[in-house]
């Protein structure tokens, strides 16, 4: 009998399942990484000019002051002021918005402040501070009650040398739209979202899928008082929390 013409073994039904699931599994990661190529490709899409340009709505944003630009330090504060800029767009020019207070709706200008910096992005120093730039700025700590976390942040300490400034916001040029890029991704989101495959896309590729807040909104039932007393603490820490 020639052994080369039977398999080695016979698969149970058990194991032509994984080996179902396990391919399904491949095609999903495969699937998700073609998504992402795709959407590479699209992002590298150059911008074209419009022939009419137009406005669309109106933009807000810091500039130098008056009496700051005939200062000594013009050029210092100029070439700082791109690197902790913030832009806002608004179709009013007022940019107020609706707000409900006491059951009913009031219109409110919605503040808006200079860029401020995680304790990573000093570090880091991902919009490339000089030096003599970092001395402009000022160290604050807040603690979270929601998630007892101290957050640190680095913000500009002069923002008085910056006033607003409202403009129109013109577009001029667009993005170079590809037929056969935006024809495919279309046919994988809705693939996706049909058959509700996010939550094992995400399990394959990400860990597994959730909320961040998930982690700090525990259920009553569930929260444990003891788990953040430490194992030297004495016997009046576990009293204090049963009374």
């Amino acid at each position: 009998m020639n052994t080369h013409e039977w398999p080695r073994y016979i698969k149970s039904a058990r194991c032509k399942r994984r080996l179902v699931k396990t391919d399904r599994d491949k095609q999903l990661i495969q699937l998700d990484k073609r998504r992402d190529e795709l959407w590479e490709q699209k992002k590298l899409l150059p911008m074209v000019p419009l022939e009419h340009p137009y406005q669309r709505g109106w933009k807000r944003f810091f500039v130098l002051r008056n009496d700051v630009k005939h200062s000594p330090r013009k050029d210092f504060y100029e070439a700082l002021l791109p690197k902790i800029n913030t832009v806002e767009y608004h179709l009013d020019r007022s940019f107020k918005r609706k707000k409900r207070r006491k059951q009913r709706y009031v219109y409110h200008v919605k503040a808006q402040m200079l860029r401020e910096l995680s304790q990573h992005s000093w570090d880091a120093n991902t919009i490339i501070l000089t030096e003599e730039e970092k001395v402009c700025f000022t160290r604050v700590e807040t603690f979270d009650v929601k998630t007892y976390r101290t957050d640190v942040k680095y913000v500009f300490a002069e923002p008085w040398r910056y006033v607003l400034k409202v403009a129109p916001h013109m577009v001029t040029h667009t993005k170079l739209m590809d037929v056969d890029i935006e024809r495919e991704l279309s046919y994988i989101d809705d693939h996706i979202d049909n058959n509700h495959l996010w939550p094992r896309i995400n399990l394959l590729t990400r860990g597994r899928s959730y909320r961040w807040k998930d982690k700090f909104n525990e259920r009553a039932k569930y929260i444990n008082k003891f788990k953040n007393i430490p194992r030297y603490a004495g016997k009046e820490a576990y009293l204090e929390l049963e009374t």
